[in-house]
């Protein structure tokens, strides 16, 4: 048997070979003039983004298997090897006392990170969704809708994990994304040498090595340090350029920028940038153009696959553009809200949280950082300018999401410059990258970070090698035993229905995790209706007139929302003469907007209900189509009390196909008591193929069922530490009628 670390190595360095072995390739089909130190590390880069798309299209088609990716990579690497004797020039040489400098700091840090990435994975988001979707493409073989809004992120970065997870699971990806962190400090080092500024070069390149979030980020499955080791890639890549002019080099500066937009939107930049580049120096459209169609070779797949899954092209973004039933418009808008602020109760918090403190945006990236506007000083010099130009360009979307590791992509422009400017002191220099070389070391952050800093802990051989096994090593990590519980109580092919998110990344079962899409805000709702009093429906809004022959009836909206309230309609009921009208198969339902859930609205379920999921406004509406004239003379409407500041008004469409107002006289009413609706509520989440229930005793709601399990049908199955794992009982005969 193979130990694990092995193939946890194997894994890692077979991705990082053949995605060197095809930029290689592309190197030498370009034609580009590099010193010898350059080949591997832009190659890395250009040769991850083929990769990268050709496990896309082998993820299309089912066939992302280790088998098939074990041929890819013997193929690539057999033929780079065919090359192996061709001779480059080499840089001239690092004086000797920084030289040695840098290859002692940079293989202190590099230990440390060596053994932190192989460790069996735990960070946050890397085990929640970045390997989670790994994880079921690698069962899969290929892509698998997902009901998770992060589902529909482009993941250029993690189809070169999806490539060593098959080798050696989640600690090869980790060191996948390590070897994006060495290539990004050795690429700065590299372009500051043929720039003319080595010594500048050696103390940028430690300034982003040994950054505590590029440490932390750079050893887990998160993509971060890799789309910053992207955007430079472009950067670096555009001057070459503008020292060469060879048009083969503007097809591979539109792949690798292409692949900047497939790692990550936020780094879409990098195509105008590049296109404008060039547009700048040589004023040719038709070189621009190259840059801009070759770019979309990476990033039409992402377009194409979110446009047939979600009907959106750049999902889970721009909902209220382009409207679809996998994200609201609220989610989007409340969850922007959040991520501009965090917890900070000012923005000018967000220089020392994001340099010394670390805990309430993420992480930090050393006080060192905090002299950046120093940079200033060498404005005065080209190279300075194009990086300073660049990282403010990049920054441009960091107050989107606010999080200190959303900086990580500028840091090593910003890094730089301030080394460049820095230079005519070089013993600040030194000073300066001493010192941040001494802070940055993992257990000293400590000392200085506020405690529950995202930082890293000590390390441990004994696991990063496996002789301490995973399930021991994670055994502190609740969340890490809750999911391993309830992998064995769960049967295969059940849907788990969870107040909060899981390390999905090491279970093979399908969690809806609540808020993360339509889907499980649906589910969430139906709970909420339940559990608070304020989600049930309480008024009835009767509205009456005089019977009008109509073919089609509207419930416009009248009023905009004071605060982030949307439109919600529990029940419409519709009358003619004192009878209520039956719904039939010839009505057409739909509104506007959310036309996908209207059936909610018309469905005497007392748990369920219509809601816009954005913000009320004049305009919207419900709309039913009878199919034929239908006589009409009351509309009568249940909704909860959060909705006491919408004003409808009802619509008829005459006889002569015109929308026409219908005066009528509105009398609002308290509807008598519903009762206890757990049951009823658990019912029609069973109804939606959910078959477990998961909650934490602290979760929003979670006290109501606590109290009485078996009143909302539900059956516990296991329990750890603060998690609850339910089954959904069958409902009762009384529910079913």
């Amino acid at each position: 048997m193979i130990p694990p670390a092995v193939n946890i190595l194997f894994g890692a360095l077979f991705t990082v070979a053949t995605a060197i072995a095809i930029g290689r390739l592309l190197l030498r089909r370009a034609g580009v003039d590099l010193y010898r130190e350059e080949q591997d590390l832009l190659g890395f880069i250009a040769g991850s983004a083929v990769l990268s798309l050709i496990v896309f299209l082998l993820s299309t088609v089912g066939l992302a298997r280790k088998g098939v990716f074990l041929v890819i990579g013997t193929l690539a690497i057999a033929a780079a090897l065919r090359f192996r004797n061709e001779v480059r020039p080499s840089f001239a040489p690092l004086p000797r006392l920084w030289k040695w400098f840098f290859a002692a700091a940079f293989a202190a840090f590099t230990v440390y990170y060596l053994i932190t990435a192989m460790e069996p994975e735990y960070s946050a988001d890397a085990v929640a969704y970045h390997l989670n979707f790994v994880n079921r493409y690698n069962r899969a073989h290929g892509f698998v809708r997902i009901s998770n809004m992060y589902a529909s992120l482009s993941q250029g970065i993690e189809l070169l994990y999806l490539f060593a997870f098959a080798f050696g699971r989640h600690s090869s990806a980790a060191l996948v994304h390590f070897a994006f962190l060495i290539v990004l400090s050795l690429s700065i080092l590299s372009y500051a040498r043929r720039a003319g500024y080595p010594i500048a070069g050696i103390c940028a390149a430690l300034l982003i090595y040994a950054c505590p979030i590029d440490g932390m980020d750079g050893t887990s499955g998160y993509i971060d340090v890799a789309v910053a080791g992207v955007v430079f890639a472009v950067f670096y890549l555009t001057q070459i350029w503008d020292g060469e002019r060879k048009t083969a080099l503007l097809i591979l500066i539109g792949l690798v920028a292409g692949f900047a937009y497939a790692a990550k939107y936020t780094a879409f930049l990098a195509i105008p940038y590049a296109a404008g580049f060039v547009l700048w120096r040589r004023r040719s459209w038709k070189q621009a153009a190259i840059v801009v169609l070759c770019a979309l070779i990476l990033i039409v797949p992402w377009v194409a696959k979110d446009i047939l899954w979600t009907g959106n092209p750049v999902s889970p973004m721009l909902n209220r553009v382009f409207p679809n039933h996998t994200v609201h418009p609220s989610f989007e808008a409340s969850l922007t809200r959040q991520l501009s602020i965090y917890s900070l109760k000012s923005r000018w918090q967000i220089p020392l949280e994001v340099t010394v403190r670390g805990q309430e945006l993420g992480g930090l990236i050393g006080p060192v950082f905090l002299l950046v506007p120093l940079a200033l000083l060498g404005l005065g010099q080209p190279v300075v300018r194009r990086l300073l130009f660049a990282g403010t360009l990049f920054f441009l979307p960091y107050f989107l999401n606010i999080g200190a590791r959303f900086l990580i992509p500028v840091l090593p422009f910003f890094a730089l410059a301030l080394a460049i400017a820095l230079s005519r002191f070089p013993v600040l220099l030194a000073a300066v990258v001493v010192f941040h070389c001494v802070a940055s070391w993992p257990p000293l952050v400590g000392k200085y970070s506020a405690p529950y800093a995202w930082r890293m802990n000590r390390v441990s051989w004994r696991a990063a090698l496996r002789v301490q096994s995973e399930d021991s090593y994670l055994a502190w990590d609740d969340n890490y035993g809750i999911v391993r519980s309830m992998e064995r109580r769960v049967p295969a092919g059940a849907r788990i229905f969870s107040l909060s998110g899981q390390q999905e990344a090491y279970s093979t079962k399908t969690f809806l995790s609540a808020w993360l899409s339509a889907e499980s805000e649906l589910l969430l709702d139906i709970f909420q209706c339940a559990a608070f009093p304020d989600y049930k429906p309480a008024w009835i809004r009767t509205y009456r007139f005089e019977p009008r022959q109509l073919g089609k009836l509207r419930l416009v909206e009248t009023a905009r929302a004071l605060r982030d309230e949307s439109w919600s309609i529990a029940e419409v009921h519709l009358e003619s003469g004192g009878q209520e009208l039956q719904r039939t198969p010839a009505w057409r339902l739909t509104a506007k907007p959310n036309p996908w859930d209207i059936g909610m609205a018309f469905d005497n379920n007392l748990v369920t209900r219509w809601r816009s999921w954005q913000e009320y406004e004049p305009g919207m509406f419900i709309e039913v189509d009878f199919g034929k004239v239908q006589s009409i003379d009351t509309v009568r409407i249940e909704i909860p009390t959060d909705q006491g500041g919408a004003v409808m008004r009802i619509e008829g469409l005459d006889g002569r196909g015109r929308w026409q107002t219908i005066p009528a006289t509105m009398a609002q009413t308290d509807l008598p008591d519903v009762g206890f609706l757990g049951a009823r509520a658990m019912a029609e989440i069973q109804s939606r193929n959910i078959q477990y229930f998961f909650l934490r005793t602290g979760d929003y709601g979670a006290k109501a069922v606590l109290k009485d399990p078996a009143a909302w049908n539900l059956t516990l199955v296991d329990q750890f530490a603060d998690g609850r794992l339910y089954h959904i009982d069958a409902p009762s005969s009384s529910l079913e009628k």
